[in-house]
């Protein structure tokens, strides 16, 4: 080997070395570097994230699942422990937060109703179905009843509020409902509250109801638009809502001005929820009914 070639040879040994040793110390330090983060406790295994991280734990009406709560809603401090049955399937307030009163939900599918014997089986107060908006045509209509059960129940020394069965399908028809409403209560002695029961209907196939396909902001501004309208007429507003609509329709953050009046048949109140009324049945019996009623506590907080 000639000279130039032997200095060439020695120089790319010479390269190759330096880039050996070079990727060698490069390795070296990023072993080292995590030895001492992880020695120092700064390198740790990622945690896995929470799936129900902000959620909670509800019973929906159908079954227990994870929903995101609404913001600035006060909470119940009801418990399990505060009820009982009584006879008949009578549910009972055995805590020490409230005075409760028991009572019942009417419309003209009740029939004739005896309320001299209703108020003697204990009940103390009745909402009454003033009227309702046809789920098709959307007439407005007022209940068969309303006047021999108003007139019967405050006779018997019952107190009553008026509820309306919507299918509002904006702010405007649920302004009107209001209205409505609010007229009539002003031919009764009305007490308590009066209230909006939207409630869905289901498509038959035969007559699709004009309500089918509302989204829940679209409940909420019609419920607000209705408390709003009866709150400027001198009366207390309330928003009958089942479970469900609690959960996941109805904007309670935007309805917190109303009274709560919630739909959740059991043996004990377990909305999640501050509310003032509490329906626990669907299929009660009370003397002086003939047919199965609606069932209902009012909460009313005992103050010293």
């Amino acid at each position: 080997m000639q000279a130039g070639g032997l200095r060439a040879a020695v120089g790319c040994a010479i390269i190759y070395n330096m880039k050996k040793y070079a990727k060698i110390s490069t390795i070296t330090v990023l072993l080292l570097a995590v030895t001492l983060l992880s020695a120092c406790g700064l390198l740790r295994k990622a945690e896995p994230t929470d799936p129900h991280a902000g959620m909670i734990e509800v019973y929906n009406g159908a079954e227990n699942a994870w929903v995101r709560p609404w913001r600035g809603v006060a909470l119940s401090t009801l418990t399990r422990e505060d009820f009982a049955m009584g006879d008949g399937s009578v549910v009972t307030y055995t805590g020490t937060q409230y005075r409760v009163q028991q009572g019942v939900d009417v419309s003209y599918f009740q029939g004739e109703i005896d309320w001299n014997a209703v108020a003697a089986a204990g009940v103390e107060f009745a909402f009454i179905r003033a009227g309702y908006r046809g789920y098709v045509d959307g007439g407005i209509f007022p209940d068969e009843r309303l006047e021999a059960n108003a007139l019967g129940a405050r006779a018997a020394g019952l107190e009553i509020g008026l509820y309306f069965f919507s299918q509002a399908v904006s702010p405007e028809e649920a302004e009107e409902e209001a209205q409505w409403l609010l007229d009539v209560a002003d031919d009764y002695d009305v007490t308590l509250p009066l209230c909006f029961d939207w409630e869905a209907q289901v498509d038959t196939g035969e007559d699709t109801p004009r309500t089918d396909g509302m989204l829940g902001r679209e409940m909420t501004a019609c419920a607000a638009a209705f408390c709003k309208t009866i709150r400027d007429g001198g009366y207390t507003p309330c928003v009958y809502a089942n479970r469900w609509q609690g959960y996941y329709d109805y904007d309670l953050s935007q309805l917190a001005d109303a009274d709560l009046w919630i739909s959740a048949p059991g043996t004990w109140d377990d909305f999640y929820y501050a509310h003032t009324i509490w329906q626990y049945s669907y299929e009660g019996h009370v003397e002086g009914i003939s047919a199965a009623v609606d069932r209902n506590l009012r909460f009313l907080p005992i103050t010293e």
